[in-house]
């Protein structure tokens, strides 16, 4: 695409971007970042990236430095003074002669200069930094899907040699993300340019995978040019190889998933023990409790302390949330439910689809909300107490379809396995699947497998027999609606309109879905682990902070009110103040167990759950500390 075409493309703020900015892309200092471009497969030009980076760089340099300018302006003359005394007898030349008093304005202008300028350099990297984690992040899906597409492929072969058919039905399938982004590039490149193996060529030079996928696509090109015996033998190898890797990437991941709860851990306990011993020490260091100037008036030095450190665990609880997301296999991730478009639909499905719910428990949390304000509980409580009253029962919600989901995906063993019986004795797969629903309980699976066999009936010619099969399906696939059905019965359809043999498929069908659902279920038993440490952490913090407030709090309450003479020390007698200690103690518990009740929720079953453990752990810790009189 042309730069002239490309621009005609863009808005106002992006012209104006890529006019003051689009030279840097032909700078030497960013062919790192043009090659890790490539890779990351971006929707935007690189040259309209590097643009948009660049003008953030600068919008980020002058909004530091102006801040930098308010920043030296409102802070005391006497913590200017002692970090000016600090560089002046700290830094070489400088603490061996005098230096005259610096202008407060000309500190100001130096400062948010030097900001500024470390800022926009910062800015740009994190621009680099972006392109490569993203290509790394594809080079990891990429490798995490490419072995299902290899079994499928395989299947595939076994009824088409045809290049582009095989590859397009891998495509179509959202179950390979990367790899079918791949496969997809692949095509579109060979339609533009007439030429399949040129489109293979430029996904195998320009994938983050050097490792696997490049090397898979140059064999997997040379094997089609040796016929359909020579790629399906191919293509089994190539499915056993890449299977026995994934399982040991799995295992690696399982370690990494160990070292972030241990991480989370101390994290999280951190922050609440540190608050406890900043507000002991403060009977015995005073500067403590301090006011520090702020843009907003006047803090104590332990309140900053205290409020960032409910900053920090709620920065930590979202950073662990989503490591543990990102170390799920893409095979296992959580299912994504959508709500129906009207209304009506979004209230009939409240009750079984999460995100309906989501949507529908909105007002009544609000509503919660205005009843808790009018029986007057503080801010703070009406604010946890409402987010609870939202989050329990839309958990709840994803919890039973959970449940559900779990059930479907038993029974599905079972049916694909009585299927394939029938299948291998030589009955067409229409009348395989009505003796199945007939003769078989499948217990939460019956009616869509009974809905199955009725659309398979409804075949009105001989040309319609596969059009009527891969309807049926997918609308099988539609109803179940489970993750492990669309990886498998959904893959049916493309084997059998490729004309693979149906046994054959079938056969491959019951290796996986038995190889997917033993791999879920012990998935499922590892991240119940970290679940367990989510609310291991947030009691644990809570018993720690309740010991405190009712054995410790009061005894140093009487311990600051002491004389100055009669101790022989000085104290603060307004360092502790049992009422306002009490409430940061409690600020800072509810925002740890939140922190917890998302990474335990996020490790179980998604975000969804994470709100239903966030909930019960708020809940559960506003009845202690209420019940106890602790706030």
């Amino acid at each position: 695409m042309s730069a002239e075409t490309d621009t005609a493309r863009l808005g106002p703020l992006d012209r104006g971007l890529y006019a003051l900015f689009s030279r840097h892309a032909d700078s030497g200092a960013h062919e790192r970042d043009r090659h890790s471009y490539r890779a990351a497969g971006l929707a935007t030009s690189f040259d309209v990236y590097l643009a948009r980076i660049y003008g953030l760089a600068w919008a980020s340099a002058l909004t530091s430095a102006v801040i930098t300018v308010a920043t030296v302006v409102f802070v005391p003359s006497s913590l200017v003074g002692a970090i000016l005394e600090f560089l002046s007898n700290g830094l070489p030349v400088l603490n061996r002669v005098s230096v005259p008093p610096i202008p407060r304005f000309y500190v100001a202008l130096v400062a948010a200069t030097v900001v500024a300028a470390l800022v926009r350099g910062a800015v740009v990297r994190l621009g680099g930094l972006y392109l490569r984690r993203s290509a790394a992040m594809r080079r990891e899906e990429i490798e995490r899907t490419l072995p299902g597409a290899v079994r499928y492929l395989r299947v595939l072969a076994s009824g088409s040699n045809d290049q582009r058919t095989i590859l397009r039905r891998v495509a179509d399938q959202d179950a390979y993300g990367a790899t079918a982004d791949s496969f997809r590039a692949a095509l579109n490149k060979a339609t533009l340019t007439g030429s399949l193996d040129e489109g293979l060529s430029m996904v195998a030079r320009d994938t983050p995978s050097r490792d696997l996928l490049s090397p898979f696509i140059l064999k997997f090109r040379e094997h089609a040019a040796q016929g359909s015996d020579s790629l399906e033998g191919y293509l089994k190898m190539e499915g056993r190889l890449l299977s026995q890797k994934q399982a040991r990437v799995r295992e690696r991941a399982g370690g990494y998933l160990e070292l972030v709860a241990e991480l989370f851990v101390v994290l999280l306990v951190f922050p609440a023990l540190a608050v406890l011993i900043l507000t002991v020490a403060s009977v015995l260091a005073p500067g403590l409790s301090e006011p520090v100037r702020t843009p907003l008036g006047p803090v104590t030095l332990r309140a900053l302390l205290v409020y960032g450190s409910i900053v920090f665990v709620l920065a930590v609880g979202i950073g662990a949330s989503s490591v543990v997301s990102s170390l799920r296999p893409t095979d296992h991730a959580t299912p994504s439910y959508e709500s129906p478009p009207t209304v009506r639909g979004v209230l009939g499905t409240a009750r079984t689809n999460p995100a309906s719910a989501a949507r529908v428990f909105a007002l009544p949390a609000l509503l919660f909300a205005g009843g808790l304000w009018t029986l007057d509980y503080t801010p703070v409580n009406v604010a946890l107490l409402s987010y609870a009253g939202y989050g329990i029962p839309v958990g709840l919600v994803a919890v039973r379809r959970a449940a559900h989901d779990d059930a479907k995906d038993r029974e599905i063993r079972d049916f694909v396995h009585a299927v394939s019986g029938h299948v291998s004795l030589g009955r067409p797969f229409p009348d395989a699947v009505d003796r199945v629903a007939r003769e078989v309980d499948l217990g939460a699976l019956q009616p869509d497998v009974e809905d199955l066999a009725f659309n398979l009936g409804l075949t009105t010619g001989v040309d319609d027999d596969a059009d009527v099969r891969a309807a049926a399906l997918d609308r099988f696939v539609e109803r179940v609606g489970t993750p492990l059905a669309s990886q498998t019965v959904g893959l049916v359809v493309g084997a059998l309109e490729a004309g693979s043999d149906t046994e054959d498929v079938f056969e491959t069908l019951e290796t996986e879905i038995g190889r997917l659902y033993h791999e879920r279920k012990a998935l499922r038993s590892r991240l119940l682990v970290y679940a367990a440490v989510g609310w291991t952490t947030a009691l644990l913090v809570v018993g720690i902070v309740v010991a405190v407030n009712a054995a410790v709090l009061d005894g140093f309450a009487q311990l600051s009110t002491v004389s100055n003479t009669n101790a022989g020390i000085g104290l603060d007698p307004n360092a502790v103040d049992p009422a306002r200690d009490r409430e940061r103690f409690y600020l800072v518990t509810q925002a740890t167990v939140v922190a917890c009740g998302w990474f335990a929720g996020t490790a179980s079953r998604g975000k969804y759950e994470a709100l239903l453990h966030s909930g019960l752990l708020v809940g559960l810790t506003y009845v202690v500390f209420v019940g106890l009189g602790l706030t």
